[in-house]
């Protein structure tokens, strides 16, 4: 089980901001800040950290949302929020029922929101 995962970014402020508005819709929030580097949380565990480096290599992440909805509007926020779009909200043929959206985040990060929608996963 991973007990969570650090994204290295370029312009912590500009990273903060960013996932601050993206995650929302997925029920993560920021209630950690060390300056340079913060941690978001479901109200569970502190398990995604962003933090202020020289070096950037993209990464893919993938937070698991509540309903359809939630990954809608979480591709709604990181767009918003500044983020590229690498995938609108839909079904993919990653699994039975698998839906998802995708966006870079200002670094190149592959962020992704799913959900599995049981009603088509039989």
């Amino acid at each position: 089980m991973i007990s969570h995962i650090m994204l290295p970014v370029s312009n912590y402020q500009k990273s903060k901001e960013f996932y601050s508005k993206a995650l929302a819709p997925v029920g993560y929030s920021s209630d950690t800040d060390y300056g340079d580097s913060c941690g978001f949380n479901d109200g569970t565990s502190v398990d995604f950290w962003i933090a202020q480096k020289e070096t950037v290599v993209p990464m893919h992440v993938a937070f698991k949302a509540g309903s359809k909805q939630a990954v809608e509007g979480f591709y709604e926020a990181a767009v918003n929020a500044g983020g590229t779009d690498n995938g609108k909200p839909g079904y993919r043929d990653y699994g039975p029922g698998y839906y998802a959206a995708f966006a870079f985040d200002p670094d190149g990060h592959n962020i992704e929101a799913n959900w599995i929608d049981t009603s088509k996963a039989e």
